[in-house]
């Protein structure tokens, strides 16, 4: 009887240090806003240049990790396997890029609530029209708050930037949260076929070959200050290679369902911060928009 109730004990101590650790993971992604802004305050850089460096910076912690890890195993995969982290890496480079562009346009708040409150919608209408999933009135009704939420944060004045910049930050949002989106549904597979160490790694290295030959083409922009540059070893490091290590470690006793609501910590991080660090302010009908945004992901949760 000890025993089983020890069993218990232990079990339930797993389910609410792996909610504790995800928590965790989605705190740090969601100072990546932040900390690109604070990057693009500091010097004179592009979208591309940032992205490019997140991604180059956080590919040998990945793989440092991945080698401690799994030793030999840690970057073998098999060919049909690596088109796959191949697309993945392509998909991750689109979203960082759009991404930061959409900062640059819109803010860290409207950038990361239309990213990852869009992705899931898209996901599930991917899902309905090419994968033969059935569309349910919750997931008619989510985009419908998709829709009618990205709609109001585009509304006039209510951001900082013109007209014309806040419709194509959006657009970038819109653009991010569809690479966001490919990104999970090829996760699916590759969590079947290859450790996610191991696809991370490899996804990554092909990102950061997605970007090389437009940033070549661009030109770098590294004149960064000194500070510039410890944000960027911190977008690497922290919210991308130890962010991704410690969702992994979570996943292991959280379900997926607990894990999507804990994850809303992210946007809500990044509105924060933003409000705080920047001053960031959503007007009435943004805010608005950022509820039906919220309230989309929740009811793809309870489906």
């Amino acid at each position: 009887m000890s025993s089983l109730l020890t069993a218990r004990v232990s079990a339930r101590f797993a389910r609410q240090s792996g909610i504790f650790i995800i928590v965790l993971a989605a705190i740090l992604w969601g100072t990546v806003g932040v900390t690109t802004r604070g990057v693009f305050t500091l010097s004179e850089t592009t979208a591309l240049t940032v992205a490019f460096l997140r991604l180059a910076v956080a590919l040998p912690a990945l793989a440092l990790t991945a080698a401690a890890v799994l030793g030999r195993r840690a970057l073998v995969a098999r060919p049909r396997h690596l088109l796959l982290m191949a697309g993945a890496g392509t998909m991750l480079a689109l979203y960082q890029l759009c991404y930061f562009g959409a900062i640059q346009r819109v803010g860290v708040a409207a950038a990361t609530l239309v990213t990852l409150c869009a992705a899931p919608v898209i996901v599930a209408l991917v899902s309905t029209t090419f994968l033969g999933e059935r569309a349910t009135r919750q997931l008619l009704l989510a985009a419908g708050l998709a829709i009618g939420g990205t709609i109001l944060l585009v509304s006039p004045g209510e951001t900082s930037a013109g007209n014309g910049e806040t419709t194509l930050g959006v657009l970038l949002a819109l653009g991010s949260a569809t690479g966001y989106a490919l990104i999970a549904m090829v996760s699916r597979t590759l969590a079947r076929v290859a450790h996610p160490l191991t696809s991370m790694t490899v996804s990554f290295a092909f990102g950061a070959a997605a970007l090389l030959p437009a940033l070549l083409l661009e030109g770098l922009h590294l004149s960064f200050t000194p500070a510039a540059w410890g944000l960027l070893v911190y977008l690497g490091v922290v919210p991308s290679a130890l962010a991704y290590v410690l969702f992994t470690i979570g996943m292991r006793t959280t379900v997926a369902t607990v894990a999507s609501l804990v994850t809303l910590i992210e946007p809500l991080t990044a509105a924060l911060l933003a409000w705080l660090i920047f001053g960031e302010q959503l007007g009435p009908l943004a805010l608005v928009g950022g509820m039906l945004l919220l309230g989309a992901v929740l009811l793809l949760t309870r489906e």
